[in-house]
């Protein structure tokens, strides 16, 4: 049970709620000294991006899905637009869900503008919109603000350009950003037609009540839950290393020298600064594992391919193909200075057998260490304490009470069977980089059933191993000649076999749920009975309004009018299950695609709820007649995306993507809502616990 819990040490989760969120901002800065009429002169746009956040910059194919910046300047005859939006020094970034390449900022960035003057009086004024993602929690936010410009030094003289023939007929703006591609307007459809598509009686625009949230319905704090989980788990990883060959037979020597020296307080001392060393190199290391860190390891492929390359070498040194080791000379310095005694002394012995013991206990370390790169500063401190603490506990009680020692099994061929089983472990664990690669490069050599059909043949591996059926390089001496197989070896290669059947179904599209974390997308599955079998979408009411060019996923029925599905749910007395989304969200084409897809999510979703899919950035200009001036920030709201963004600020005070709320027909918020999560179980809990609420208030 030891090892299959190592499994779970990369797992990062995060849920997503919380309030309006404004994760950047961008000012204009006047450029200074003196120009004259027929200058060209470049605008400059500051970006400060909050940490663990990335905006999208411009030059990238728009048609990917990621909203690129865009910077409207109000028309005034004063000046014109030279030129497209340019982007100073921005990153390259895949996108793995779009499945594309993308240009990002992280912390800040600058964007620049040409503009030619036109007249001495040059009056300038305009705004913002992009999109602000991060993959620490999964949240995708539409940021939009104004944008003021100083005065510009114009000097007299000069001539000025004869205006343009068709310059009376020049729209009222002029937007700068890069070329996207929007669906058909809806207001370039007869509002007749309009009414007749939408069918069922829905209030007004302007009126409409909207979702109401109580303020009771507070989503649990994940944070707590993922660092304790990780401070178990690091403190398992410290107890198997205990069990390896570089350490286990090193308690009684050590433990030996402190009962001669007749201290117990100098033992404390000993695994004090075992513990002292680890976290130590967790804090130092703690700078680089923080959120920007976390999401280049986790999306770019060159990282990943390298912790692929590494953990396979680590895995074939544990198998016995060679042996990494330390310096001598290094080791060989901090042992002299362990000689010389006193507290500096008991340091620098625990430093000794940190570093001794690096071949055995390293694997163990790295994996800590990358699995902590998951956006928490604290995350490597506590998961380079907790495997110090289970590390340095045995030493310390064992100087305290040297009459265990008796109790402890001999060193023996049994500590190299437990290291080339977490050898097996570590090569497992290894293609969960390789597969991020995979994606970013489109190789196809990794699909998910050709990881499956590896995992299988490893897992089988070990079982077999563990029953003596084959012999490694470091399996010497009496017990390895012996072809009796203990209690423990057995139920360990139980264990390991029963991992294979659970893993056999995977090959024919089971979601294996448990592995999510790991596998690669179901996506990318060749042969997937579950979706073959998929069914009906579900009943809906009425042809939904802007199906014409928005879509659910999994054959799902639904609308994408928050109008429309309410009267629809009045009418068939179910529940709303409302999907706040973005045609730029990555993260809500990852939970569509993992957590969606589950069966159990699936049945739900087409059976017992009004599935209402509300884009937060769809473009299409809605009728004038639609039009409406929020009371959150006085603007008129006249687009399909604009108006479902406002509802979700004003009525859930929230603006990140991916964002589901379950509504009861009166427009109460049923149970807390939920975020980025990509955990199926919990997603059903979700939806069982708001279809509960909603049957227990009789079907508000």
């Amino acid at each position: 049970m030891r090892f299959s819990a190592l499994s779970v040490l990369f797992l990062v989760t995060s849920l997503a709620y919380g309030q309006v969120l404004q994760p950047a901002k961008l000012t204009a800065e006047t450029p200074s000294g003196q120009f004259k009429v027929g200058d060209e002169v470049e605008l400059v746009f500051k970006a400060n991006i909050d940490k663990d956040w990335y905006i999208y910059s411009v030059e990238f194919d728009a048609d990917c899905g990621p909203i690129p910046m865009a910077i409207t300047l109000a028309k005034d005859p004063s000046f014109e637009v030279v030129g497209k939006l340019t982007a100073v020094q921005d990153k390259t970034k895949h996108d793995k869900i779009f499945d594309c390449d993308v240009r990002i900022f992280i912390g800040t960035g600058e964007f620049r503008q040409k503009i030619k003057i036109l007249s001495p009086d040059v009056k300038l004024a305009g705004s913002y919109e992009g999109q602000v993602c991060t993959e620490v929690s999964g949240k995708c936010v539409i940021v939009e603000g104004d944008l003021t410009f100083g005065k510009l030094q114009i000097a007299s003289g000069g001539k000025k350009p004869e205006p343009k023939a068709n310059e009376e007929k020049k729209s009222e703006v002029a937007t700068v950003a890069a070329p996207t591609v929007t669906p058909p307007k809806e207001n370039d459809v007869d509002s007749a037609v309009i009414e007749k598509r939408s069918g069922l009686n829905a209030p007004a625009y302007g009126a409409r009540k909207g979702p109401t949230l109580d303020p009771g319905l507070v989503e649990a704090d994940a944070t707590k839950q993922s660092f304790l989980g990780f401070f178990i788990l690091s403190f398992v990883a410290g107890l198997a290393a205990l069990l390896t060959p570089c350490v286990f037979p090193m308690i009684p020597m050590t433990v030996s020298f402190f009962t001669g020296q007749g201290s117990r307080s100098r033992a404390l001392l000993y695994g004090l600064s075992i513990i002292v060393i680890y976290t130590l190199i967790g804090a130092a290391l703690a700078p680089l594992m923080g959120p920007e860190t976390a999401n280049h390891l986790s999306t770019e492929w060159l990282p990943n391919l390298i912790f692929f390359l590494v953990f396979v070498v680590f895995g074939l040194s544990f198998l016995g193909l060679f042996e990494i080791t330390l310096p001598g000379t290094l080791i060989n310095k901090v042992d002299q200075q362990a000689e010389k005694g006193g507290m500096l002394g008991i340091f620098f012995m625990a430093f000794t057998l940190v570093l001794v013991s690096f071949s055995c206990t390293g694997p163990l370390v790295g994996s800590i260490l990358v699995s902590s790169a998951g956006g928490a500063f604290l995350k490597p401190i506590v998961g380079m304490f907790a495997f110090s603490l289970a590390f340095a506990i045995p030493f310390t009680l064992f100087a305290i009470f040297p009459g265990w020692l008796s109790s402890l099994p001999k060193s023996g061929g049994w500590l190299n069977s437990v290291k080339v089983v977490l050898g097996f472990i570590e090569l497992a664990l290894a293609f969960k980089f390789l597969s991020i690669a995979d994606q970013a490069f489109h190789w196809g050599i990794l699909d998910r059933e050709i990881n499956i059909a590896i995992w299988i043949v490893i897992a089988t591996l070990i079982g077999l191993y563990l029953m003596k059926a084959f012999r490694l390089p470091g399996d010497t001496g009496k017990d390895a000649e012996d072809k009796r197989v203990g209690v423990t070896r057995l139920l360990m290669a139980i264990l390991s076999f029963t991992f294979v059947v659970y893993l056999i179904p995977g090959m024919w599209g089971a979601p294996l749920k448990s592995l999510a974390g790991y596998l690669p997308p179901l996506y990318t599955h060749d042969f997937n009975l579950l979706a073959s079998a998929e069914g009906e979408g579900g009943q809906i009411c009425d042809e939904p309004r802007f199906a014409e060019f928005l879509h659910l996923p999994h054959g799902l029925n639904g609308y994408f009018d928050y109008d429309q599905a309410l009267a629809c749910a009045r009418q068939q007395g179910k529940p709303i299950f409302i999907d706040f989304t973005g045609h730029g969200c990555t993260n809500c084409r990852e939970m569509e695609a993992v957590v969606w897809s589950d069966p159990e999510v699936i049945k739900r979703l087409r059976n017992d709820f009004v599935v209402v899919a509300l884009y937060v950035d769809d473009k299409t200009e809605l009728p004038e007649s639609q039009w409406y001036t929020s009371t959150y920030d006085q603007k008129v709201k006249k687009t399909i995306g604009k108006q479902n963004a406002d509802l979700q600020i004003t009525n859930l005070n929230n603006n990140a993507q991916p964002f589901y709320v379950l509504l009861g027909t009166d427009e109460r918020v049923l149970v807390a809502p939920y975020g980025y999560d990509k955990d199926a179980p919990s997603f059903v809990k979700f939806l069982d616990s708001g279809l509960q609420k909603f049957r227990q208030l009789g079907s508000r």
